[in-house]
């Protein structure tokens, strides 16, 4: 078996083709909507929640040959529950990385190394911030923006459950945007344009993530974006694309018999 982390497009791509391929697949995701998704591309081994090192020994304990960490490259708890679980239980891991999109070097244009220094830095540029940061950094930027004084509209995912956690942080539907990503150049421009924005922040999500035309929308409106780049990590062995994923494994897993 293999176990494949498929919290990405990637991931569930992943699954989807070794399986095709006559792998046995078994996918991790946290949330229900995610092994939907995973259901729609044939896969139906999957682990719904959130698994900690426990629990991701005992999955990898079951029969498992290779552990194929495609989870966010902002989940860094996840990648380093994964490294730590593989290690104990000696299964390989292989860390699936989407590529990092090529964006402009120009003075609207600012790079940020933190969660906490984006935010401090968005908050100065403007008085109407528009966020793609996700639900889970909500809470510091809203905190913060509280004492700035500043409005953020943010953009979330159309669930039930995370329109109402939303509103608990203090979030009216007025500053929520339910909407799957990614979009394209001229929707996040009407987006920026509609709720008035003055500053964007977002992640350095990849090509996949839509980060391009986020910075393209901005760029074009004259807005500063600020950008948090992504975390850094040490992985044992990386590659960049499902298919790089199943050559592995038909030549790796093949090997072994």
């Amino acid at each position: 078996m293999i176990l494949v982390l498929a919290g990405t497009l990637e991931g569930r791509n992943t699954a989807a083709l070794l399986q095709e391929r006559g792998f046995r697949v078994a996918a991790s995701v946290v949330s229900p909507y995610g092994a939907r998704l995973l259901e729609k591309k044939g896969v139906h081994e999957v682990y719904t929640g959130t698994l900690d090192r426990d629990d991701l020994k005992e999955v990898l304990n079951r029969g498992c040959r290779l552990l194929v960490d495609a989870t966010h490259p902002y989940a860094t708890l996840a990648s380093e529950t994964a490294m730590e679980a593989a290690s104990e239980t000696g299964i390989p891991y292989l860390r699936l990385e989407r590529p990092a999109a090529s964006l402009p070097v120009h003075p609207l244009v600012h790079r940020e190394d933190s969660l906490q220094s984006s935010i401090d830095k968005a908050l100065a540029l403007g008085p109407v911030l528009f966020s793609t940061l996700g639900s889970k950094n909500l809470p510091p930027l809203l905190a913060a923006a509280r004492q700035a004084g500043v409005r953020v509209v943010a953009r979330i995912l159309p669930d039930a459950a995370m329109v109402a956690r939303c509103q608990e942080w203090g979030l009216t539907p007025a500053d929520m945007v339910a909407l799957q990503g990614p979009c394209s150049k001229e929707l996040n421009k009407a987006l920026f344009r509609q709720y008035e924005a003055r500053v964007i922040l977002t992640k350095e999500s990849g090509a996949t993530g839509g980060v391009t035309e986020k910075v393209e929308a901005a760029l074009e409106l004259g807005l500063p974006v600020v950008i948090w780049q992504r975390p850094r990590l040490y992985y044992p062995l990386t590659v960049d694309s499902p298919e790089r994923v199943l050559e592995y494994c038909l030549t790796r897993l093949r090997e072994e018999g």
